[in-house]
């Protein structure tokens, strides 16, 4: 068994960073940025009200009240044409134009409309309610920077630069194939002896999550012929992941099979628990990583295995999200391998994460792990731990 440290560098070291792509805007939501996005345009294009009211000179409110003489209008998108000089105000709307002549507005509350004129009772100094050009961005800035996810928001900056098209990560292609006579899907007849599979749904779920294409292959039985022919509609893709069949059962023949298909294995079985089957290699240049077959090692070594591999595939990083928490129940000793505790999380009156650790541990509880909110991260060895001892977390939001 290897460290889980090494086990991950070497998954990691495994991963290429995937070729670029262009796709529209409508379809850039949660896709990874491989190029800047740069405005074409400068917004806004020119100084614009921000409030409906009066365009003015400042010269011509130093005093109050103070009537002038309305010489037309600038609602959005119809600029005034004309010049406003002493004495003279236009009717203006948010988004409006700032008239050439005017360096202020006046907002609407703070003025009375007569039709020709217009008297104003208050007002400030120059450039009071006007947004000047290029306020928000100017042509050539940069908007959204490569390596980024891209978000709603980000979309929404995109298209106010006029940007319609995105240069984006190509999404990681992932081949994923369950094994076992023992599982069916849901919905399906159970034989005797049978049990339904969540792990090819849920680690479909977890590829779309991260960014990736998920290539479901199905369930191959126990035997060479079943599985040699599933492994095969794997080409093309740019990830194998198993599940199962990668132990010391006569019936685990992932090994010897994709052994004799040109797996050339880096290592199998990691000192942690749970998921100690863990197996990794190269397919023909293409990484292959072979998950244990109970749904909780399944799931909790795709967190931390299989999340930063396909994150770096995006290039985006892979660092873990750890965080500091309050124990709130004692742990014995750890034994030899790294343990990943199930627990929930909360938080006391003083404001700390709380981490509570389900009483029992098992690879085959889902039920637990999806009432978790995060692991709870054990060292080899670790001594006894206390409740109120600190602990280190890893929450499993968007597992």
């Amino acid at each position: 068994m290897i460290p889980l440290s090494e086990a991950r560098a070497r998954i990691l070291a495994a991963a290429k960073l995937l070729p670029a792509e262009q796709v529209p805007i409508t379809q850039g939501l949660g896709r990874v940025l491989a190029a800047d996005v740069v405005a074409r345009v400068t917004h806004p294009p020119t100084a614009v009200s921000a409030m409906d009211g009066w365009a003015v000179r400042t010269t011509d409110i130093s005093a109050f009240p103070v009537t002038l003489t309305r010489i037309g209008e600038a609602p959005a998108g119809r600029p005034f044409t004309g010049h406003v000089g002493p004495g003279q105000a236009v009717r203006i709307f948010t988004g409006g134009a700032l008239p050439d002549g005017a360096d202020t507005v006046v907002v609407q509350e703070d003025a009375d409309d007569h039709g020709a004129m217009v008297t104003l009772r208050d007002g400030s100094g120059p450039g009071r309610w006007v947004r000047p050009a290029g306020q928000d961005f100017a042509t050539g800035d940069v908007g959204v920077a490569a390596g980024r996810r891209l978000t709603v928001r980000d979309l929404a900056l995109a298209a106010s630069m006029n940007v319609p098209w995105l240069r984006v990560r190509r999404r990681p292609r992932v081949s994923i194939l369950a094994t076992g006579d023992e599982v069916v899907m849901p919905g399906d007849t159970l034989a005797p002896g049978q049990i339904v599979s969540s792990n090819s749904l849920a680690l479909c779920a977890l590829v779309r999550q991260l960014g990736g294409a998920p290539v479901d292959l199905g369930i191959a039985g126990d035997s060479a012929d079943s599985l040699s022919t599933l492994v095969a509609a794997a080409s093309g893709t740019d990830l194998l992941v198993t599940i199962g069949g990668a132990s010391v059962g006569e019936h685990d023949l992932v090994r010897a099979v994709l052994g004799a298909a040109g797996l050339e294995l880096d290592f199998w079985k990691i000192a942690m628990r749970p998921g100690k089957p863990l197996m990794f290699g190269q397919m023909h240049g293409v990484p292959m990583v072979g998950l244990p077959g109970n749904p909780v090692s399944a799931l909790v070594c795709a967190w931390l295995f299989l999340r930063p591999l396909l994150l770096a595939m995006q290039g985006l990083p892979t660092d873990d999200d750890l965080r500091d928490a309050i124990l709130a129940r004692d742990m014995g000793a750890n034994d030899s391998r790294a343990d990943f505790i199930r627990a929930r999380l909360s938080r006391d009156g003083e404001g700390r994460l709380v981490a509570e650790p389900f009483p029992k541990q098992d690879s085959g509880m889902l039920s637990r792990l999806a009432w978790a909110d995060c692991l709870i991260l054990r060292a080899p060895h670790a001594p006894p731990a206390k409740a109120g001892d600190r602990v280190q977390v890893m929450p499993l939001d968007g597992l």
